[in-house]
């Protein structure tokens, strides 16, 4: 008996609708804005929520990134996810897993509550990412960094609307509403991927067109055990302890350690997604440089930033603006896109997918516990010696890391 939902075949990639294609990418991207906007949206009105829910500082730091242990275990399902469905309705699914989850998250009343709906959040995120990082760098080809470091370019958009917009929504309301607001923010951009993502673009199946492009494709890529995917795993998972524990509980430092307010914390992290706005140029640059000494010099400049942020040198709102962009331009908007594609050159076209799920997992399960371990590192060593230990170390670690990958990927 015939399937009566059978799952669109994937289609072979063509290129005689590029302006078309661009102009799809774009309506996927604007998606990802909104899971930009309701990742970033917890830390600033994380002290609120702790204070209404009777929370401790490792609670709520927890709270804070748990979200990204949802993140991390969808990742390699979903990259095996997308050989059974259509990669556009992965991300629509992500999409309403994400929406649905933020909404709820303004209704919890326990800490049980909060970390349940926060996990889901994360797990339609993963999927939403996971798929639309196969489609860009599957039909971009030729330019994979580009295209993956076009998602942290519009997460940076994200970052920047995110926190400012819900401390604004903070100031007229209460903790709740900015929940609320976020999570019907996704129903506009489910409409507009319906309508106008088409398959030709999202099913599309990079195919080597030469015997000699096959035979390339064989021997330029391993799979996803192969040691050079292997070691930029590790280094993106010390990236993500670095990047997320920042993004976990730095307002949080601001608002009770230097008695910033709710808008002036909201303005400060805000300035780490104007640093990821840098993305794209990061991505040209791995595109064309050698992507190891990028990412190490990079990863080192997020290093010295990062710790200085938390070291309590200076409560200027000037200061944390500016050292928060270029500690957003570095780790994210340098070595994230060259993480992200770097794991995807480093393997057979054909894993492609697998690659961005394995991304994905190492990025976000270990920063699932970000916010808790700083939380944690700050009750023994204080502000400082948590920054110190877990921004600025982790990131010196992800930047010796990729060095030791034994070729320069293509």
């Amino acid at each position: 008996m015939s399937n009566a939902n059978p799952i669109p075949q994937k289609q072979t990639l063509h290129l005689e609708n590029p302006k078309w294609a661009l102009l799809m990418f774009v309506v996927l991207l604007l998606s990802y804005v909104v899971n930009a906007m309701d990742r970033q949206l917890f830390s600033v009105l994380a002290s609120d929520v702790r204070k209404a829910l009777e929370l401790s500082l490792p609670q709520v730091g927890l709270a804070s990134t748990v979200f990204t242990l949802g993140m991390g275990l969808a990742g390699i399902p979903t990259g095996f996810l997308l050989s059974k469905m259509s990669r556009k309705n992965v991300v629509l699914l992500g999409l309403v897993l994400f929406s649905v989850a933020t909404y709820l998250t303004g209704y919890a009343t326990t800490l049980t509550d909060l970390i349940i709906y926060r996990f889901i959040s994360g797990l339609g995120e993963a999927m939403q990412l996971t798929a639309i990082l196969a489609i860009g760098t599957t039909y971009f080809l030729n330019h994979r960094a580009v295209a993956a470091s076009s998602l942290n370019f519009t997460f940076g958009i994200g970052a920047i609307l995110g926190p400012n917009l819900g401390a604004a929504i903070l100031g007229i309301t209460n903790w709740q509403t900015p929940f609320i607001v976020f999570g019907l923010a996704g129903l506009p951009t489910f409409i507009l991927i319906v309508l106008f993502v088409k398959p030709w673009f999202s099913e599309s199946v990079a195919t080597p067109s030469t015997a000699q492009e096959t035979i390339a494709d064989n021997e330029s890529g391993g799979t996803l055990l192969s040691r050079t995917p292997m070691i930029m795993a590790l280094a993106t998972v010390f990236a993500g302890l670095s990047i997320y524990g920042y993004l976990g509980l730095y307002p949080t430092y601001l608002r009770e350690a230097l008695g910033f307010t709710p808008k002036q914390a909201g303005l400060a992290v805000s300035f780490y997604g104007a640093g990821a706005l840098l993305s794209l140029f990061g991505g040209w640059l791995g595109d064309r440089f050698n992507y190891q000494k990028l990412l190490f010099i990079s990863l080192l400049v997020a290093s010295i930033t990062g710790g200085i942020l938390f070291s309590g040198i200076s409560d200027s709102l000037t200061v944390h603006i500016g050292l928060s962009f270029l500690f957003g331009a570095s780790i994210s908007g340098m070595a994230y896109a060259n993480l992200s594609a770097g794991i995807i050159k480093s393997v057979r076209r054909s894993y492609a997918s697998k690659a961005s799920g394995l991304f994905v997992a190492s990025l976000y399960i270990p920063a699932a516990f970000a916010g808790y371990l700083l939380a944690a590192l700050k009750g023994s060593f204080g502000w400082t010696g948590a920054g110190f230990i877990q921004i600025s170390l982790c990131a010196i670690i992800a930047a010796t890391l990729p060095l030791l990958a034994k070729k320069k990927l293509a």
